[in-house]
């Protein structure tokens, strides 16, 4: 018999699940069962739980076949519980390390309680952690066992299941239960801690308890907050079948009058529409449970009507708001004056067939954003296509495209019109969405490097990157593309905000997925690589951890000699580079004087791996990019540990690589004297990559965002995925969004 029993509900966490169980997994303290119940979740939440259990004999799943909710999940696990004690964990929380030996400890200094609550951190998704502002409750708790009546401050901490453990001998005596609905806490918490003859504390944090920026379930606006009302009618209903308990009613009353005046006055709970009906239904239960005594002062609202209760919640603030919105009015009248916007165009109906393109911060059609559109073009020439150009790419356009420059009135009055706005970068936060238009955001390839919220704990990674103004432009997504399973889990993670993943594949990349022989040896011509050269392609990415991003990891020219006769160097700096000083401290002399190719300039990447025979990288995701045409692939990796460090990683791509790796200039100059890097062990390597980071690219990629999106067409998965529980009739689109 284990000495607990963790149950963990799970519901739409695939970007937090393996966290929260690793931090279980992985305790130091061993003794323990863990019950993970799927509650129909439909991300892929249920194959992370079957992939855990299959190599972890502590861990147990329970796929329901329909969504039941928090409460009855839990309820689910209780009756295969082992343990001594039951400790509940939200999937998307985390324990912290040496959390369960803590509470072993704490459990046998006091005899086995009834009732051990513990201490938590809340930790915010920018980055911030707050500890418990009530934890000095638990530190007066006494290094013994004390019951509700002796230390009633117990019960002003938060009332939830997940900050206590309880003895299972003692919960099924007295029968407890998770109710359905929203707030089921409240009607476990009360009635465990009021019928608990011995109750301890532990004054350690021992969990993480993840504020969520969205996703959250009571942050969600929704009638079902009007829950609430039937759980304290379930507290009182326990208080008066127990006569000993009814001393608490006053007690218990407070608490209902000022838990549900909370829940009305945040902005993100309640129906604006129905806020007066939760008023006065509130009301009604304040005046049904009354008991005798004055009302606190603070609750005496709830024996007037709604308009009083209004009056008094506006008063303190409309001077403020009032100045705030006077402000807001001011600059955004400023700007469109500025600007020569015409708010005519605010209300004019979408176009069905315009789209508005952009790429790269506005460089020219290129990347995923161009693919769809040249397939656009073809299948769907009925729907305009305007681009988002600098001034600067302008010359360097395709013939017969149409665009407009940014931030001018030909920019303004194609982006309030359009229903599609497909780009790889977010659009920038003056640009309103508008009901009805579609945001398909592509990414700029599969991520290896820390993105979007995960960089809250890089501070040199995101310095001078606004996270909350990113995720703010991000909440405008209505797709997000993805090339493989890992993407759309990073994405769901990185960027917590609704929006819908949409299976397609990289449309960039179906020029390579269909490559032939004859497409590389035209871009060689065109570059000036003799056609019997062996070409390797070296695209280095930048670094968090200097100032500019670029280190030197390689002497060019001595890689290049070290190569010899036959072979061409072809290089190519990440994007952020080429404005900078980096080609200036050595590349241009060498490409001047025909030691190297720099082509850093070159528009289209796609074109630069068509031409090449192997790809030299550290850790750029051009790689997975590259792994598509099958070619022999070098990651040289000397500076791993600092690079991980400093910007952060999904994984070890020295562990995981898709070939052969080197640690030293060295090993590199020696894996291409020996001929190494295209033996059998690069292509097995390779192939694992393939099937990991390539599962989506079949070379219709930028077709079936045309025909899913624009055209309205359902278009078959391009590999066929193994439905389980948690995915059934999410083989096309995986939505992010809440089921309706």
């Amino acid at each position: 018999m284990p000495r607990f029993s963790v149950i963990v509900p799970v519901f739409r966490v695939q970007g937090f699940l393996r966290e929260c169980l690793d931090s279980v997994l992985d305790q130091s303290y061993t003794d323990i069962e863990v019950i993970a119940v799927d509650d129909c979740s439909p991300d892929g939440c249920g194959a992370i739980l079957d992939e855990y259990a299959a190599r972890e004999p502590r861990l147990r799943v329970l796929h329901l076949p329909q969504n039941v909710g928090l409460g009855r999940a839990r309820n689910a696990g209780m009756p295969y519980a082992t343990g001594d004690y039951l400790l509940f964990l939200d999937s998307d929380d985390t324990l912290t390390p040496g959390a369960l030996r803590a509470m072993a400890d704490r459990l046998d200094e006091t005899a086995d309680p009834d009732v051990l609550v513990f201490d938590y951190a809340r930790t915010y998704w920018w980055g911030g952690t707050r500890r418990n502002v009530l934890a000095q409750v638990l530190a007066e708790g006494g290094d013994g066992c004390f019951t509700a009546a002796e230390h009633p401050e117990i019960l002003d901490l938060l009332m939830v299941a997940w900050n206590k453990v309880h003895r299972r001998a003692f919960v099924e005596r007295e029968g407890f239960t998770f109710p359905p609905g929203y707030y089921e806490d409240t009607p476990w918490t009360f009635p465990v801690l009021l019928s608990a003859e011995r109750i301890a504390t532990l004054d350690r944090i021992c969990l993480n308890y993840r504020q969520r920026r969205q996703g959250n379930i009571l942050s969600t606006t929704s009638r079902k907050h009007f829950d609430i009302h039937d759980q304290y009618e379930r507290v009182f209903a326990f208080v008066d079948s127990r006569p000993r308990l009814s001393s608490w009613r006053p007690f218990l009353h407070r608490k209902m009058g000022e838990h549900c005046l909370d829940i009305l006055a945040k902005p993100d709970r309640l129906p604006a529409s129905d806020k007066g009906e939760f008023f006065r239904r509130t009301a009604a239960l304040f005046r049904k449970h009354k008991g005798g005594g004055p009302v606190p002062r603070e609750l005496r609202v709830l024996q007037g009507g709604y308009v009083a209760y209004l009056a008094r919640s506006r008063s303190g603030r409309l001077g403020a708001e009032l100045g705030r919105r006077g402000l807001q009015v001011r600059k955004v009248a400023a700007t469109r004056v500025k600007s020569g916007w015409s708010a005519a165009h605010e209300h004019r109906p979408l176009d069905p067939d315009l789209a508005v393109y952009s790429a790269f911060s506005h460089r020219g059609v290129l990347g995923d954003p161009g693919a769809i559109y040249h397939a656009a073009r073809e299948l769907a020439p009925h729907v305009r296509g305007v681009w988002v150009v600098r001034e600067d790419q302008v010359p360097l356009l395709p013939p017969g495209v149409e665009y407009v420059l940014p931030d001018s009135l030909g920019y303004r009055r194609v982006t309030a019109r359009a229903t599609y706005l497909i780009n790889n970068v977010n659009w920038p936060g003056t640009l309103v969405k508008r009901a009805g238009s579609v945001h398909v955001h592509t990414h700029q390839g599969t991520p290896l490097k820390y993105m979007g919220a995960d960089l809250r704990d890089k501070p040199g990674a995101r310095h001078g990157f606004d996270v909350p103004q990113m995720l703010r432009r991000a909440d405008r997504w209505d797709y997000s593309l993805v090339a493989n399973r890992h993407s759309e889990l990073v994405w769901d993670r990185a960027y917590p905000c609704h929006f819908t993943s949409l299976r397609t594949g990289s449309p960039r990349n179906d020029v390579l997925v269909r490559a032939r022989p004859e497409d590389g040896a035209a871009v060689r011509a065109r570059l000036g690589i003799p056609a019997d050269h062996r070409v390797v392609l070296y695209a280095p990415t930048r670094r968090d951890y200097v100032r500019g991003g670029l280190v030197d990891r390689i002497d060019l020219a001595r890689f290049a000699d070290d190569l010899g006769e036959g072979h061409t160097l072809l290089v190519r700096l990440h994007p952020s580079l080429t404005d900078g000083p980096s080609r200036g401290m050595g590349l241009s002399e060498l490409h001047r004087r025909g030691v190297v190719l720099d082509a850093t300039d070159e528009p289209h990447v796609e074109d630069l791996m068509l031409a090449s025979d192997v790809l030299v990288t550290d850790y750029s995701a051009l790689m997975f990019d590259y792994a598509n045409l099958d070619r022999p692939i070098v990651i040289h990796a000397d500076d791993w540990g600092a690079y991980a460090a400093s910007r952060g990683a999904y994984f070890d791509i020295t562990a995981d690589a898709p070939g052969h790796v080197a640690h030293s200039y060295r090993e590199l100059a020696w894996l291409f004297a020996s001929g190494s890097w295209r033996d059998e062990e690069s292509a097995r390597l390779r192939a694992g990559v393939r099937a990991r980071f390539c599962a989506f690219d079949d070379g219709r990629a930028a077709e079936r965002v045309v025909r899913t999106l624009m055209l309205g067409e359902r278009v078959e998965h391009p590999v066929p995925v193994a439905v389980v529980p948690a995915q059934a009739g999410h083989d096309v689109l995986t939505s992010s969004r809440a089921p309706s």
